[in-house]
């Protein structure tokens, strides 16, 4: 007797645009694990400091910030210690730089393997965010560390309500970063350019935020241009990052809702030009 053959997935050429496999996706999590762990490890398996450099860098950047921007410059930081200051806005930033940098070139780097096997290829830009996650919890740590230091000196910090979104200040950063990434990873796989100017570019984009200056700094000496800075998606989630651990910043409902929007927007279109480029780049890388 003849058995209709069962199959679990399908694999077609063509697809809805908008169907993100999140089904599939979830079953392929031990991937996802996997690959994270082979980020880590590659990354710092050949490195004299290893993960020390986790710490490294921004106690780096924030002396260096100090240095320049608080000392030098002169440019307020709210009533807030200077590397205090600079820490919460570096920690930040770095996790969303970070998301989208690694991102913005995962189908050109990871070309040899989309071309050997099959898996739902949201898996790499997935397991980026997942991993520099980690990265984010050490320097976080450090953050912490460091109000603790200043607190046992005296200095008076005001932790506010405001600290609750800081899941939610997280998740907007890593779908921010993800989303971001996402369109300009799918825009290299023919333009090559964009490569050279992703990495300045970012660093271009920091200065439109509130890392090394309050937002109110902006507001009162340059009104003219400050709207750059507001309409930045990371603007309202570093403030309210600062607001919330350090009790300075600028607080905003409408903020935080219009990063969220701008954050579902990015991300819903990363996702849906991914996943229509990915099916044929390898014919162009």
């Amino acid at each position: 007797m003849m058995h209709k053959n069962k199959y679990d997935w399908i694999i077609e050429a063509k697809a809805p645009l908008f169907n993100f496999k999140l089904q599939e996706t979830w079953l392929y999590r031990d991937l996802l694990v996997l690959l994270i762990h082979r980020d880590l490890v590659s990354f710092y398996k050949q490195t004299i400091l290893g993960p020390l450099w986790f710490f490294i860098q921004p106690l780096f950047t924030t002396v260096i910030f100090t240095f320049i921007f608080g000392n030098l410059a002169g440019i307020s930081t709210d009533g807030l210690p200077k590397p205090l200051f600079y820490m919460a806005g570096i920690t930040a930033w770095n996790y969303f730089a970070d998301c989208l940098n690694k991102t913005s070139t995962v189908l050109r780097d990871n070309a040899g393997i989309f071309g050997k096997v099959y898996f739902p290829r949201v898996i790499m830009p997935l397991s980026i965010v997942a991993g520099n996650l980690i990265r984010f919890a050490v320097q976080f740590i450090l953050f912490i560390i460091m109000i603790g230091y200043y607190y046992l000196n005296g200095h008076r910090l005001d932790v506010t309500s405001a600290v609750l979104f800081f899941p939610f200040l997280i998740m907007l950063m890593a779908m921010l970063g993800l989303g971001s990434g996402m369109i300009i990873s799918a825009m290299t796989t023919k333009y090559r350019d964009l490569t050279f100017l992703v990495s300045f570019g970012v660093q271009l984009l920091m200065y439109t935020t509130t890392v090394i200056y309050p937002l109110s700094v902006a507001l009162e000496k340059y009104p003219r241009y400050a709207w750059v800075i507001e309409y930045n998606p990371m603007t309202p989630i570093i403030e309210t990052f600062r607001y919330g651990f350090l009790g300075e910043g600028r607080f905003s409902w409408d903020g935080l809702g219009y990063a969220a929007t701008i954050t579902l927007v990015l991300l819903t279109s990363g996702l849906a030009v991914f996943n229509k480029v990915e099916r044929d780049f390898m014919d162009t890388v």
